[in-house]
């Protein structure tokens, strides 16, 4: 399956404004992919409108969501439902500083349909931090049935082995994203699926069918067990 499984709306404050469901899943759909999921920063509230655009253009969508740990760690989780998803990130969300946007330093965070029209705007900061840590977002996530992937994980911003300065034991990630661009220590992806995804902030960036990423059956269910299970075999899991 041809997919980018990490690409921000412009409900993410640092994506550029054309970033709409219909905008992301149209380029998408021009550039071969699969399937795909929109992660945006704590909040999952562009998802259902990404679900119809993705249905429109036959992709695949992974409802997902990037969460800000409080060690400054970027951590997917990845959900077989856009309502999990949107419950997800309506908790994280609540775990942000009580600080308001203010979009002439960070951008707007816009709620967008499928004609492209604002339907609501986000005044939480979304670019925040939560106050939990990695493996308190890890296990809300599995508690609530999603996949936890730390992202880009040999990035100087934000990235695990980076901010951490090593992979922990515990929790434990069977599935890892890094960027194939930048240098990392080859044991940390020892026994773990690794994802290349474009983190695009920008139509223009989202992945060219580079990506061919294995699952036993090409639908949802087969791309979630995927990123849930990592290397295992999906009838193990």
């Amino acid at each position: 399956m041809l997919v980018d499984l990490h690409i921000h709306s412009c409900l993410s404050p640092c994506a550029e404004e054309d970033m709409t469901p219909a905008n992301i899943c149209g380029m998408a759909h021009i550039k071969g992919l699969d399937a795909i999921a929109v992660t945006d920063h704590n909040s999952a509230r562009s998802l259902p409108y990404v679900k119809e655009a993705a249905d429109h253009y036959g992709l695949i969508l992974l409802p997902g969501i990037e969460v800000t740990t409080r060690e400054e760690v970027h951590l997917l989780g990845y959900f077989p439902t856009v309502e999990a998803a949107v419950e997800a990130g309506e908790l994280f969300s609540s775990h942000l500083p009580p600080m308001p946007n203010r979009p002439e330093f960070f951008g707007y965070q816009y709620i967008r349909n499928t004609d492209d029209e604002v339907v609501d705007e986000e005044t939480r900061m979304l670019i925040g931090a939560t106050d939990l840590p990695l493996s308190e977002c890890a296990a809300i996530i599995r508690r609530m049935g999603g996949a936890a992937v730390p992202a880009h994980i040999n990035r100087g911003s934000n990235g695990l082995l980076v901010n951490l300065g090593m992979m922990p034991e515990e929790p434990d990630f069977p599935v890892v994203e890094m960027s194939p661009e930048l240098p990392i220590d080859p044991s940390a992806l020892t026994g773990r699926l690794t994802l290349r995804s474009s983190d695009a902030h920008r139509l223009g960036s989202i992945l060219e069918p580079v990506f061919d990423l294995p699952v036993d059956r090409f639908s949802l269910g087969g791309l979630f067990e995927r990123v849930k299970g990592g290397l295992q075999e999906v009838s193990d899991i």
